[in-house]
């Protein structure tokens, strides 16, 4: 009986052999007799034939699965899968890594799973693409195989980039740079490319044209063209975004010939939107629509979308509805339904920080309401005057106070939770809820008699605990309760309470919620993705349980909105970057 073990070898050795035999019906046995290096240099030097280019291919996986040699049968199963019909290669993949891992060695089963992730990047599935990078990482470093530990953070960089985490992928893109410049052109050039795009989507459009900028002298100098179309395809929607829509419709219609050559739908679409998008900021509608056609060409024939693409279909629904085309616009309509579904799947990250016009639940509903608001634009005189000035008198007040609370929190530190001091605590038990007083603390006249009923041992013990509650951010669990705390420190409900109450001067909902929100403020602060996130995306992060019992805890402990809060961060984080 085979033993479980060997099973996936013996199954490794018999796959594909029944297709190979319906695409090679018979290798010739002068074949059979050659070695690999002969194999490997025939299928290269044929790989602008195809059949025969397959036939040394499959000669040579047949080979290595004839010797049981592994190593060669990677190498075999890498070249059988670049000619292979893309709906197969992640066959082949896995075929690839299985023989991989009988090799026991690092590089080999690293490099396994980075073409593993190559596959799954094709297929624009960018999740596996980066567990897979990972895991080629978690192998590679390991040796010191310097060129494949920089191929494995460059896949790792572009999928960040897709997904993104456009911070961790400009570090990334930055080492492959250093390393690059010296050892591989294109992989230099590539990593240039992959810079500047990520400096554009953080909104830093002069420092990506002067990477694109370096990136096309770059290329000149080392005689190397092939990246000049994307430097300039970057470029062009920088410059949308610059507002010079003219020079992005002059950079972007000039590289969708190459785009077309290479095959490239993905960045030939992109084109065509910031096309469409520079057209419909010209005011010039009809130009724009038929560009903002070709997006959905091609999300129809080859599946592509990305989140910013999103955009395009709402402006198709606006566009038509105002034409008064009912059978467009809900043509668009389930079309942006399927893009979401598509989205939700591929860029559940991503997607959260999308500005949405319309919401998926509520397309119809939302076209209704823009409609019937659009009849109520009329001035009433006086009166309108009269409460603008009001409202202005009131938003310069608002303006002064928040700012003078965003401040405050600023200044505050939310990293380590804040102990009350022994002269606020008669003070902090006197204003308790009268709830929480029949439930945990008791009234200031018997503060010494309640506090002395648990030991100072049993205290010490119990706010060592906390101090570890706080610590590991148990905190941070959904329905975080009063109960479950007591379970976690190991005592009960009454214990908990009076300890809250006297060395962190606040009933317990309130302590836990303070927590949650210094902790929401400390990781803004520090981490400029948060920065991005919606409030839903944050009081999940925290742990509530909806977004309205987050921005109403938020607003209570900081006086602010946490729009607000992240408004005048991002401000206040521009303009030291400026100093």
């Amino acid at each position: 009986m085979i033993q479980k073990k060997y099973l996936p070898i013996l199954l490794l050795l018999l796959s594909h052999h029944v297709k190979a035999q319906l695409t090679v019906s018979k290798i010739p046995d002068s074949l059979l007799v050659k070695n690999y290096n002969y194999l490997s240099n025939a299928t290269l030097k044929y790989k602008n034939d195809k059949i025969k280019s397959w036939l040394y291919a499959q000669t040579w996986l047949r080979k290595s699965k004839a010797d049981a040699d592994f190593g060669q049968m990677v190498l075999a199963y890498k070249s059988v899968l670049y000619l292979s019909e893309k709906k197969s290669w992640g066959s082949y993949a896995d075929s690839m890594l299985i023989a991989a891992k009988q090799t026991k060695d690092e590089v080999t089963i690293g490099s396994a799973y980075m073409t593993k992730a190559t596959v799954y990047y094709g297929q624009k599935d960018n999740k596996n693409a980066l567990d897979n990078f990972l895991l080629a990482d978690e192998h590679i470093s390991k040796t010191d195989d310097s060129y494949s530990i920089y191929k494995v953070k460059f896949g790792i960089a572009q999928t960040k980039y897709y997904l993104g985490f456009y911070d961790e992928a400009i570090s990334l893109f930055r080492e492959c740079i250093n390393y690059f410049k010296e050892e591989n052109d294109r992989a230099y050039l590539n990593s240039i490319h992959g810079l500047g795009v990520c400096y554009s989507k953080i909104g830093k459009y002069d420092l990506s044209s002067a990477t694109n900028q370096l990136g096309i002298n770059e290329g000149r100098k080392l005689e190397n063209l092939d990246m000049e179309s994307y430097f300039i395809h970057s470029e062009g929607i920088n410059q949308y975004f610059k507002n010079n829509y003219s020079k992005a419709i002059k950079d972007l219609n000039s590289t969708i010939p190459s785009m077309q050559s290479n095959k490239d739908f993905a960045n030939e679409t992109v084109a065509y939107f910031y096309l469409g998008k520079c057209f419909w900021s010209l005011k010039e509608q009809e130009k724009a629509i038929e560009y903002f056609k070709k997006v959905d060409k091609a999300f129809e024939q080859q599946k592509y979308i990305r989140p910013d693409l999103r955009e395009n279909y709402e402006l198709l629904i606006d566009y038509y509805k105002n034409q008064g085309d009912t059978k467009s616009q809900l043509y668009y309509i389930n079309q942006l339904l399927k893009v979401d579904n598509v989205l939700s799947q591929n860029y559940k990250y991503l997607l959260r920080k999308i500005v949405k016009e319309y919401d998926t639940k509520e397309l119809l509903k939302s076209k209704q309401d823009i409609e019937n608001a659009m009849t109520f634009r009329t001035v009433i005189g006086f009166s309108i005057i009269f409460l603008m000035a009001l409202a202005i008198i009131y938003l310069i007040y608002r303006h002064f106070k928040n700012k003078r609370l965003f401040e405050e929190v600023m200044k505050r530190d939310t990293a380590q939770p804040r102990t009350l001091d022994i002269s606020k605590e008669v003070m902090v038990l006197e204003v308790t809820t009268k709830q929480e007083v029949n439930n945990s603390l008791i009234p200031e006249t018997n503060n010494k008699q309640t506090t002395q009923e648990i030991s100072p041992d049993i205290e010490a013990g119990i706010l060592k605990k906390l101090d570890k509650f706080e610590g590991t951010k148990k905190y941070l669990e959904k329905d975080m309760t009063l109960v479950k705390m007591a379970s976690l420190l190991n005592t009960n409900t009454k214990y908990v309470t009076k300890i809250i109450a006297k060395h962190r001067g606040k009933g317990t909902i309130e302590y836990i919620t303070d927590l949650k929100i210094d902790y929401i403020i400390d990781i803004l602060k520090k981490e400029s993705k948060y920065r991005n996130y919606t409030n839903k995306a944050l009081g999940e992060e925290a742990g509530f349980g909806s977004t309205q019992n987050f921005t109403r805890a938020f607003k209570v402990r900081t006086g602010i909105t946490p729009t607000y809060f992240i408004y005048k961060l991002k401000k206040s984080m521009t303009a030291s970057n400026f100093e």
